[in-house]
C-alpha cells in the first residue's frame, strides 16, 4: 500500500526502552511529590518525552535524575528522589547512596529510593535504621500513576471524626474496612503514615 506505511511508522517510539522507564518514573514520581504537597516546577511535571531524552538521553545518567524538593508549607523539610539503576539493591549499593548524600540529608528530610529490583533484606532494614524516613519503589510501581487512572475514584484522607461517621453511617467496624490498593497506599504514604 502507498502511503499507508508511513502513517502508522510515525507513532512507533525510537528511542530507548530505558529512557521511557525513567520518564515515566520520573513523571510519576514529581507528581506524587506534588500531591504530597512538595512545590515541584510544572515544567518539570509537564516535560515531553522528546524533551527529557534531549535533556537526559537514550541511556540516562541516574544522578542526573536526581529530584530534590522542599514541603510548600515547610520548606526546612525536603525530600531526596535516588535512581538507583538496574539490578538487585544490596547493603553496600544502600550504604554507597548515604555516604554520597550523606550532607544533603538532614533528619527532617525524606528520601525515595527508585529501584530497578527488589532490595535485599539486609538493605531493606537498613532503610529502617536512619534518622530520616527512607522509601523505596521499584520502577514498574512508577510507570504508571495510580492516582490518574480512569478507575480510580478520587481519595481523601479523612480526620478522624469524618472516618467515625462513616463508620457509622455504615455500622462497620474500623477493622472491616477494605483499604485501597497497595498501589495508591504506596502512592498516599506521605499522608497516610
Amino acid at each position: 500500500m502507498e502511503g499507508g506505511g508511513g502513517c502508522l511508522a510515525s507513532f512507533i517510539d525510537q528511542g530507548s526502552v530505558e529512557s521511557h522507564r525513567y520518564f515515566l518514573a520520573r513523571r510519576t514520581l514529581l507528581e506524587m511529590l506534588r500531591d504530597r504537597g512538595y512545590a515541584v516546577p510544572d515544567v518539570d511535571i509537564h516535560q515531553t518525552l522528546p524533551e527529557f531524552r534531549s535533556m537526559y538521553g537514550q541511556q540516562p545518567d541516574l544522578d542526573r535524575l536526581l529530584i530534590s524538593a522542599s514541603l510548600a508549607s515547610d520548606p526546612s523539610r525536603k525530600v531526596l528522589v535516588i535512581f538507583s539503576g538496574p539490578g538487585k539493591f544490596k547493603l553496600s549499593t544502600f550504604r554507597g547512596i548515604i555516604d554520597k548524600f550523606k550532607n544533603e540529608i538532614s533528619p527532617q528530610s525524606r528520601m525515595i529510593l527508585v529501584l530497578g529490583d527488589k532490595p535485599t533484606s539486609q538493605a531493606r532494614q537498613a532503610t529502617k535504621e536512619f534518622s530520616f524516613k527512607v522509601e523505596t519503589f521499584q520502577i514498574t510501581e512508577l510507570l504508571v500513576n495510580v492516582t490518574k487512572h480512569t478507575l480510580m475514584p478520587k481519595h481523601e484522607i479523612l480526620i478522624e471524626e469524618d472516618k467515625q461517621k462513616l463508620l457509622k453511617k455504615y455500622s462497620v467496624e474500623d477493622s472491616q474496612v477494605v483499604l485501597g490498593s497497595l498501589e495508591l497506599l504506596n502512592f498516599l504514604r506521605e499522608n497516610v503514615c
